[in-house]
């Protein structure tokens, strides 16, 4: 027989460290003798077999087929394995790829059949590290004995879910056989998810003996949407097959839910399967399944629903290019907090097999008329499977994406997973992680939910449900598997003249490139808004609404690594003769004129304004702290004005149209006393003088 060896050209395909000096210095198993116990029978995924020859059970930190699974939780299961020579055995190398800790005791097996105990652990336990390869160097250096076998002892009952080892290895060198940093590169992001807490079940507020499903949080934690299946209080009773239900936060630091309460028409309709896919950050619209119709709910595509003073609005279709879903029982949708990406799942002839994972992006529409949607555009390989990939969940970060798959292993029927897009392509994302065992379990588990903080999520599972039915439990994610940060912004879009609310779109731009992030509105009745924006970037926002100019705000969320909320008004100046309209955007270089190009976007949008009012004359006027010498300051802030307006007329705007003052520190806004208050006093501003 042919000795496995840990060839070189393996070890550089798996990423793995190479052999010591030589080659034959070091071999794995290469026969099973005995075993306690095993998931699937023969030589099939997750047998014992999977043990022999050298690691491949990649990527690390998840379930993998070609790795051994114990069938039952036990305090000695215990695999036995022979290696294809002997060896006078320095170390011995048992790489547990999944949950490890469970390893109690390794014995060494002479050509005797004599037992060496040369490894024991009396407290096993679940591990920080998602996986471990358990490196054990053998006492006395030389030992009298060779090594023909190898005997590990496990006590799975002590680590929580499943087990798994995927090779057991000798040498005869105490080098390593497998590069210290075994591990991905993020350990955490390449493992499977530790938690804080075990799953714990909503309770009567939320769940009913019934099946309730499909929970979307509200990006601020604060509702809690859910869909409730033939309840006696569904729209048409116990005979209806589904209602869109939800629940309020009543007690942030409990974590208490209020009673559910049926949503109503027109979201439900009497007899149809009504369902909600995902809800706006300001709450104020909702994504529902199925296209609403006289007839009734047909699954045609998602539909949208709008709060108004007098409720919720009559559903309306969202239009899909070249939408069709060859399973009409069966489809997801999830609208991305930014309102920039539509997820779906859904079957199509362009998939890989049953339902898969689907991207589809607004359409430049005119102000006012319905946003259509760009042909779907299939999430790729990494991501889908040939069986049901489906409940899409996209956290507030626009990077990380929960959903569940058939076709990818794990603990049951379904699993849910998480991976991270890695470009704008939305066909490049990281390998799939399967969320471990906490979350997942022979049952059902889907729908998996995170708000904007990323403190708590909330899926579906039977485990342990009211009446056994399907329940919506919590679960908190510990900090190293939460998505990226974010920062809630709220605030209400107001006149500036009279302070009264203004339905306004609110839109946020990446201030260093001009791309516009995402988009937003504000509520009719008070002006109310809630954008989230996530870390890394500089933002520009502003709302925009007929008869009005935006005064800009900014925020820095750069550095930003922890969630944060934040409250900022935005004013929308009357387009009137003597109004002044701050640019909050425009930046200088300090005690310099030179405009910084994180300023360019702002100062787009006053050609933008001089270009559709071709009749708008304006006065830009600047001005300074009071800090330093006021003959420079007076200097300065002319200086800075002609530097923007040098700016306007290099993109065609006629200079006549355009005047300028410095005004230095002569028209302060707020007190000089402190920096936070004097950074207002530095602004730039314009007046229309004629219109």
């Amino acid at each position: 027989m042919k000795i496995p060896v840990f060839s070189f050209a393996l070890v550089a395909a798996l990423g793995l460290g190479a052999p010591a000096a030589r080659a034959q210095h070091a071999q794995w198993a290469s026969k099973l003798v005995g075993v306690s116990s095993q998931k699937s029978e023969g030589k099939a995924a997750y047998s014992p077999e999977q043990v022999l020859g050298a690691p491949n059970a990649l990527p690390l930190g998840q379930i993998n087929d070609k790795a051994w699974i114990p069938k039952k939780e036990g305090r000695d299961e215990f695999i036995e394995v022979r290696f294809a020579r002997s060896v006078l055995a320095q170390q011995i190398t048992v790489v547990e790829n999944f949950n490890p800790g469970a390893v109690t005791k390794i014995e060494l097996i002479d050509t005797k059949g004599v037992h060496h105990e040369v490894y024991t652990n009396d407290n096993p336990g679940p591990l920080p590290d998602a996986y471990r390869t358990l490196e054990v160097k053998i006492a006395p250096a030389k030992p009298a004995y060779r090594t023909i076998g190898a005997v590990v002892h496990l006590n799975t009952a002590k680590v929580e879910g499943v087990n798994q080892l995927d090779a057991i290895g000798v040498a005869d060198v105490t080098q390593t056989m497998v590069k210290k940093d075994f591990k991905a590169p993020d350990a955490d992001a390449a493992g499977v998810a530790r938690f804080d807490s075990s799953l714990v079940n909503l309770g009567p507020s939320v769940n009913s003996p019934y099946v309730d499903t499909h929970p979307v949080i509200s990006p601020d934690g604060r509702t809690l949407y859910f869909a409730r299946q033939n309840h006696p209080g569904n729209t048409g009773g116990k005979n209806d097959p589904q209602d869109v239900w939800f629940s309020t936060l009543q007690s942030a630091s409990a974590k208490a839910w209020g009673p559910a309460k049926n949503m109503g028409g027109p979201v439900n309709t009497a007899g149809f399967p009504n369902g909600l896919a995902s809800v706006s950050a300001n709450g104020q619209r909702l994504l529902l399944l199925g296209h609403y119709t006289p007839e009734g709910l047909i699954p045609k595509g998602p539909s949208t629903s709008e709060h108004r003073p007098g409720g919720w609005s009559q559903p309306a279709n969202v239009d899909i290019e070249d939408f069709y879903n060859n399973d009409d029982e069966h489809a997801d949708y999830f609208l991305a907090t930014s309102g920039k990406a539509l997820l779906l799942a859904v079957q199509r002839t362009d998939g890989l097999g049953e339902q898969d994972l689907y991207v589809s992006f607004p359409k430049p529409s005119p102000p006012g008329q319905p946003v259509t949607w760009t042909r779907p555009r299939n999430l790729g390989p990494n991501v889908n499977t040939k069986k049901a990939d489906f409940a899409p969940f996209l956290a507030p970060d626009e990077k990380t994406l929960y959903f569940a798959s058939e076709g990818r292993g794990g603990y049951g029927k379904s699993d849910i997973f998480y991976s991270k897009r890695l470009d704008d392509t939305w066909t490049n994302w990281s390998p799939p992680r399967n969320l471990g065992s906490v979350v997942n379990s022979p049952d059902f588990d889907a729908y998996y939910t995170v708000s904007a903080a990323g403190d708590d999520a909330y899926l579906v599972s039977t485990r342990n449900g009211m009446a056994g039915s399907k329940d919506i439990f919590r679960i908190a994610l510990a900090p190293a598997f939460k998505p990226e940060a974010v920062t809630l912004v709220r605030g209400q879009v107001l006149d500036a003249a009279t302070k009264k609310p203004v339905k306004a779109i609110i839109h946020y731009e990446n201030l260093l490139t001009g791309e516009e992030i995402g988009t937003a509105e504000s509520d009719p009745t008070d002006g109310s808004y809630t954008i989230v924006l996530p870390s890394g970037v500089q933002y520009g926002y502003r709302a925009e609404a007929a008869n009005y100019i935006a005064e800009n705000a900014n925020l820095d969320v750069t550095a930003r690594d922890k969630y944060s909320e934040q409250t900022q008004d935005l004013f929308m100046v009357p387009f009137a003769v003597g109004q002044t309209v701050k640019l909050n955007n425009i930046f200088f270089q300090q005690s310099k004129y030179y405009l910084r190009t994180n300023s360019y976007p702002e100062l787009a949008r006053l050609v933008r304004i001089m270009r559709d009012y071709p009749t708008v004359e304006i006065k830009i006027g600047g001005h300074t702290d009071n800090q330093g010498d006021p003959a420079l300051n007076l200097k300065l802030s002319l200086d800075r004005v002609n530097e923007v307006k040098k700016y306007i007329i290099s993109k065609g705007i006629t200079p006549s149209r355009i005047t300028t003052e410095g005004y230095g520190s002569e028209k302060p806004v707020a007190s000089n006393d402190q920096e936070d208050t004097r950074a207002l006093n530095r602004r730039v501003e314009f007046t229309i003088t004629k219109k």
